[in-house]
């Protein structure tokens, strides 16, 4: 059981990751019991505010965000804004007395996220919890667990790409998530803070990186003429890791065909690991002395399956990632078992994408502190 007392919670954002937040928020004690937290207040824009409240099932929607994180009757607030809302909210939010669930990227620049992680250390009784919900699935679970038991020996080496097309058209029209300003860091802040989220839970610290990132279209159609693009479609880099192994990193937001790319492997002196997110139920796995690889079927005998489902085979989806991630929330907030990642973490992810962002080819070494952002 989770959750002795009902949270009140606020959401800002009715998009993509809003909706997703929301059925968590609905689903989790459903999932693993507990008390079934009180949706308080919805935030969004005038237009959307009180039709997504009554659609998501808040007691009242409103256009003031201020307003909700201050609310007395709020005691968390998921926050699923674009981009350049992120510090402002999250912050606010923290010095309001709440506890805070970030979708990822962090912040747009390294000097945000450091000023946000600086915050949460100063208001050790709340909680923060950021979005990198593909450390949640089973599978990925699994294999975490089969490296700390040491099934594939010492790790040697990570590979992982983050592909997807969303961009991959030169007539898509210029937006926000295409500047500095409000969008940050381009596919390294979308896509490739998820990859490195997983590289660093399954590999452990990076020393360093030595990155390349590229434009691949500088012009986007819009209202008012074409406007240039500031930030990364795509990027690639090598990886020394604290414990000796070697990595490579890929990203992209132009690649053609590609919806969901996200696929990693790990090798061992004993053995590889491999997952693909566009098949997400399966993890393959080689051992010494196997002729090839075993492939592994998500099911109640992986961590957290069996909540939903108990049969094997039945499927795992994106969303009960999100569920397992609220459920992870409200166990620190009960004190049961710290966040992951929190702001600190957060900003380790942060530093690693933005030296990736400023290497143009040079080695960046990790153990230093840098204050430019890219």
């Amino acid at each position: 059981m989770v959750q002795a007392r009902p949270l009140g919670v606020a959401l800002i954002g009715t998009g993509f990751m809003g909706k997703c937040h929301a059925m968590a928020w609905r689903n989790v004690a459903t999932v693993f019991g507990g008390a079934h937290p009180r949706l308080q207040v919805l935030c969004d824009t005038p237009d959307r505010a009180a039709a997504m409240a009554e659609q998501f099932g808040f007691q009242r929607g409103t256009d003031d965000w201020q307003q909700a994180v201050s609310d007395p009757a709020v005691d968390v607030v998921s926050i699923t804004t674009p981009n350049g809302l992120h510090r402002p909210m999250a912050e606010a939010a923290l010095r309001a007395g709440k506890h805070v669930w970030l979708e990822k990227p962090m912040a747009l620049t390294l000097d945000d996220a450091r000023a946000m992680a600086d915050l949460a250390a100063r208001h050790p009784g709340q909680v923060t919890l950021l979005g990198y919900n593909y450390l949640r699935s089973p599978a990925f679970q699994a294999a975490r667990n089969l490296i700390a038991d040491g099934a594939i020996g010492r790790l040697l080496a990570f590979r992982g790409v983050y592909d997807e097309d969303y961009s991959a058209d030169p007539l898509l029209p210029w937006s926000w998530r295409m500047t500095h300003g409000e969008g940050g860091l381009g596919a390294l802040g979308d896509l490739g803070c998820h990859l490195v989220s997983l590289m660093v839970a399954l590999m452990g610290p990076v020393d360093q990186v030595t990155a390349m990132t590229q434009i691949a279209v500088p012009q986007r159609p819009s209202p008012n003429g074409p406007r240039m693009v500031e930030n990364d479609d795509s990027a690639l880099a090598l990886i020394r890791f604290a414990n000796g192994a070697q990595g490579s990193f890929a990203t992209s937001r132009v690649a053609r065909g590609r919806k969901c790319r996200l696929q990693w492997e790990v090798h061992g002196s004993d053995g590889t690991l491999v997952f693909d997110q566009e098949n997400m139920n399966e993890l393959w796995v080689h051992r010494t002395g196997d002729a090839g690889f075993m492939r592994h079927l998500s099911g109640p005998d992986q961590p957290d399956f069996a909540a939903f489902c108990p049969g094997a085979g039945h499927n795992f989806g994106f969303n009960e990632q999100k569920v397992i991630e609220c459920r992870d929330l409200l166990r620190a907030i009960d004190g049961e078992k710290p966040a992951t990642p929190d702001f600190a973490a957060g900003l380790e992810i942060e530093r690693i994408i933005h030296a990736m962002a400023a290497s143009d080819g040079r080695p960046v070494m990790m153990k230093e502190d840098h204050h430019e952002d890219a």
